[in-house]
């Protein structure tokens, strides 16, 4: 197995690497390390890695231009397809959960490269179109990629065979399928996700009532999930009017929503300069100069994001989620 880290702050990998499994895995040469400083792949005198964000706000966005220029130094050239056995993995808070499942799932594979996001975030076009997963280690914010990074290198690590003095180590142990093979189910499939349910938009319901008779055997915690955030997220009668600037505002694509008690959102997409890279352009909104327009589409977008990457944030069922604590 090998790792790709790409940083502004290589040195910071010299601690992390260098004890535990992950050094002795090194030295029996089951995994390598490589190291990358995203500077390197700059061109001009200040080695810039960053810039303002279309569409105005606060921080500084990673570009794009570096970012895919380091990956695809690693994959064979530019628009070169991603080598089969290979993911490239964006740290980046907007991202879904690495879970135990996520590492079994790269353990298998030959190669792992991982962006270590900065400042404010990372250009959209690095997510959308370089990506294989975005991913995040959970409901808070870091300043770097490099910890949750360090993280993954560990916790994949030790899942490679020969890692551990004791194969069975990485079976019996949390988040262990095994623990379950019985046929019984793990508990973070059972509670709470089986207790969520459907709420239409307007119409509160009784935290005790059940699902309709048949439909626990044929719903998966995931599907549960998407019907309980479907159920909030439809698009109104055609004639139904709602207040300027209220947030049940949303665009074409993600209709009209509603935020109720303890839903929480994803952080918006970013772009910065080049406003156009390789054929991909920077939303138009960002660059009319429009603030109330702009506002509204990162509201969208958030949503968006949030649905697609983390729907357990928008269904008040984060704080007892087992992916929350």
């Amino acid at each position: 197995m090998r790792f790709d880290l790409i940083t502004i702050f290589p040195e910071f990998f010299n601690g992390p690497l260098d004890y535990g499994i992950v050094r002795r895995a090194r030295e029996s040469r089951l995994i390598e390390t490589h190291i990358h400083d995203l500077r390197s792949f700059t061109h001009d005198r200040h080695r810039t890695v960053d810039d303002r964000p279309f569409g105005g706000g606060e921080g500084m966005v990673m570009k794009p231009e570096p970012l895919f220029a380091a990956v695809e130094s690693l994959t064979g050239g530019e628009g070169a397809v991603t080598p089969p056995g290979t993911a490239i993995v964006l740290l980046s808070a907007s991202g879904k959960l690495f879970r135990q499942e996520t590492a079994r799932r790269f353990a298998a594979l030959e190669r792992i490269i991982l962006i270590c996001g900065r400042y404010e975030g990372v250009d959209e076009r690095v997510a959308e179109h370089l990506a294989t997963d975005e991913l995040c280690v959970g409901d808070f914010v870091l300043s770097g990629g490099e910890l949750p990074a360090a993280m993954i290198v560990d916790a994949v690590t030790r899942l490679i065979p020969g890692a551990l003095g004791n194969e069975d180590s990485t079976v019996n142990e949390s988040f262990s399928e095994a623990i379950f093979a019985s046929g019984a189910k793990a508990p973070e499939e059972e509670a709470p996700l089986s207790r969520l349910k459907p709420r239409p938009t307007n119409q509160a319901q009784p935290t005790n009532q059940p699902w309709p008779a048949g439909q626990p055997d044929q719903l998966q915690p995931s599907d549960q999930l998407q019907s309980t955030t479907e159920a909030r997220f439809q698009p109104p009668p055609g004639n139904q009017q709602q207040p300027a600037g209220s947030d049940v505002e949303g665009g074409a694509r993600a209709g009209r929503f509603s935020l109720a008690t303890g839903d929480r959102l994803l952080d918006c997409p970013h772009y910065t300069r080049p406003p156009s890279f390789r054929g991909w352009d920077v939303p138009e909104v960002l660059l009319g100069g429009n603030h109330e327009e702009i506002r509204r589409w990162r509201r969208e977008k958030a949503v968006e994001k949030t649905l697609r990457n983390r729907p357990d944030l928008l269904n008040g069922a984060a704080a007892s989620s087992p992916q929350a604590r």
